[in-house]
């Protein structure tokens, strides 16, 4: 009932963002999710010739061959939507026992108790629950931190809306499920649909590794290579951010400058590696102890710093001294070896029109008073004037 035409193209344009996603995955294969989209793409194209050599083999050969590519192509879709977003991976076991199921019933339905019908409502119910699927775990994030996500969500979600649809399009009548009064329409709507899908799904895979690639650049441009902290840089800009907002939304800011106590004596004793460990291990600690929002950044060396939005000096106080405890209760460990480690931790509360760097330096003298008074304390700064 479809137009070879209409299926001649949607093949030939699954062919051409099948070697493009290809190209795509094997420029970039450390983006994930691009090797299941491949995947899935090249079961589309099966589809695709199935439909075109319908007529010319087995009926339950070609079956088994349309309901088996149809829910590979929706299951890779889902499982790279997951990879993508580094969740975990789906049950391989499970992907398997559901290919069973819907060969089990396919074949019934062809050979013991044949009915086009229902195989047409396995096929579409199978791969649209699956693309709506991965429509729901793609769509997370936020659209304006990640609109590729969202436009990939938008036309997953969509397709499988028309494929769950798809079924009651051809009406269900005295004749059955494909009543020949307006099926041509129809059948050529849903591979004018498929022929839509293809493109913008593939479109729309290319932007999410777009997104990808942008996000590791920006990360690589924001954070600290070694612990994984914001530099400085990135820091003092979101630092600036905060106390032009704070006044405008009505909400304190706070700032902790955080100092390693005696770092120099440990790449002495036990050596540099032994030193960035402890560093990365006070940032793993850090932020454990910090609020959603919290900002975490290194500034240098051994010093490191955090804005604390929506917190006034009381509740920073609080939160230096948990954090403070923390780190002198959880030493650094390696091969048997116990390094203790302790922090000295100065805090300022910001009072408009200071800038950032003034909150920030009275923070710092706040942190060189707790080294004074003996290490592995907490002293608040004097009010800004």
């Amino acid at each position: 009932m479809h137009s070879p035409t209409l299926v001649a193209i949607a093949a030939i344009l699954t062919v051409l963002m099948t070697f493009m996603l290809l190209a795509a995955w094997r420029l970039n294969p450390h983006i994930p999710g691009l090797k299941g989209w491949t995947l899935a793409y090249g079961c589309s194209l099966l589809v695709c010739l199935n439909l075109l050599l319908r007529n010319s083999g087995h009926e339950w050969l070609m079956v088994i061959m349309t309901q088996m590519s149809s829910f590979l192509l929706a299951w890779f879709n889902l499982a790279a939507a997951r990879r993508y977003l580094g969740r975990r991976s789906l049950p391989v076991l499970a992907g398997v026992a559901c290919a069973v199921i819907v060969l089990a019933c396919a074949l019934y339905f062809t050979l013991l108790q044949v009915n086009q019908g229902a195989r047409f409502l396995l096929q579409s119910y199978t791969a649209g629950v699956l693309f709506v699927m991965a429509a729901g775990q793609m769509a997370t994030g936020g659209v304006r931190e990640y609109p590729a996500r969202y436009l990939f969500a938008a036309i997953s979600g969509s397709h499988g809306l028309f494929l769950l649809l798809r079924p009651w399009l051809f009406r269900l009548g005295e004749h059955g499920m494909f009543d020949r009064h307006g099926t041509l329409v129809v059948s050529h709507l849903a591979v004018v649909e498929s022929i839509i899908a293809v493109v913008m799904l593939g479109f729309s895979v290319v932007m999410l590794a777009n997104e990808q690639v942008t996000q590791a650049l920006k990360h690589m441009a924001d954070r600290d290579s070694l612990t994984g902290a914001y530099n400085r840089r990135a820091f003092m800009a979101m630092l600036e951010k905060a106390t032009l907002y704070a006044p405008r939304l009505g909400f304190p800011v706070s700032v902790l400058l955080i100092d390693l106590d005696h770092f120099k004596r440990i790449n002495d004793t036990w050596g540099h590696q032994r030193g960035d460990d402890a560093l990365r291990h006070v940032v793993g600690v850090a932020q454990d102890c910090l609020r959603e929002g919290d900002i975490l950044g290194r500034l240098g060396g051994e010093e490191f710093a955090i804005a604390l939005p929506n917190a006034n000096q009381h509740e920073a106080e609080q939160i230096a001294s948990r954090l403070r405890q923390a780190i002198a209760a959880q030493p650094l460990q390696y091969t048997g070896t116990i390094l203790p480690l302790t922090t000295s931790i100065g805090v300022a509360a910001w009072r408009p029109p200071e800038s950032p760097d003034g909150l920030l330096h009275r923070a710092d003298e706040a942190m060189y008073q707790a080294k004074r008074q003996g290490r592995n304390c907490v002293v608040l700064a004097p009010q800004a004037d």
